[in-house]
């Protein structure tokens, strides 16, 4: 292979994987699921192959890269429109601490030492698992954490702070997604589609189509984000 045709093969490469990796979204770089993970090696290693291995023609080679991206921008479309296909493609969240205390079996479905743990707490500024009341291990393997109430840092309004509404379930919980009744996460309430019905008419929704989100809070209420424009 001479001097132009690599350096030709490089830059075309290079320009190939930018543009690629910009309609694939931010997601791809920011959040390193099994899926992304996945994607990225497989577009880094066809992108090479392109670049240095001179038995790859560039049109093979360039027809393999916009083939994975096509595959990847399908499974990825899939994965937010299909819960079932969300929990084979991403995985889900996984409760390692719940009321302050460790959840055993869970550490060890997700191969998560306590060292580990106590490592992901730290870098979220705990290093006591008692200021811990829940924690979240979360798609991309980072740790999400919920201090207790008495740990948590004080802000302006606390000062005024009128007395909190009664707690009736431990996090705030998704309960529709684009549309889509998380029919999971209703059971770990121990709520139903009645009930969630019920809600949504208060709220003035009709159809599960007219919401992209609704989350169960803390005190039993749901807080509703509509597709496109508010319901008037």
């Amino acid at each position: 292979m001479s001097i132009t045709t690599l350096l030709l093969r490089l830059g075309l490469s290079f320009i190939v994987l930018f543009l690629l990796t910009r309609i694939m979204g931010r997601k791809e770089i920011s959040q390193m699921t099994f899926f992304n993970f996945v994607s990225a090696i497989s577009i880094g290693t066809i992108g090479a192959s392109l670049a240095i291995d001179s038995s790859i023609s560039m049109r093979n080679g360039l027809l393999a890269l916009f083939g994975w991206a096509i595959f990847t921008l399908l499974l990825g479309w899939l994965n937010i429109k299909s819960e079932a296909a969300r929990k084979i493609i991403s995985g889900q969240p996984v409760i390692v601490i719940k009321d302050g205390k460790i959840m055993e079996e869970q550490l060890k479905t997700m191969r998560l030492d306590m060292e580990s743990l106590n490592s992901l707490l730290r870098e979220n500024n705990v290093f006591s698992l008692k200021d811990v009341d829940y924690a979240i291990f979360e798609t991309d393997g980072k740790l999400s954490v919920l201090k207790k109430q008495e740990k948590q840092p004080l802000v302006q309004k606390d000062f005024n702070k009128q007395p909190s509404k009664q707690k009736i379930f431990p996090i705030p919980t998704s309960v529709i997604t684009d549309g889509q009744v998380l029919t999971g996460n209703l059971e770990k309430l121990d709520i139903d589609c009645k009930w969630l019905d019920q809600q949504l008419q208060m709220a003035g929704v009709q159809s599960y189509d007219d919401v992209f989100y609704a989350e169960v809070q803390e005190d039993g209420s749901l807080h509703v984000d509509y597709t496109g424009e508010e319901l008037k």
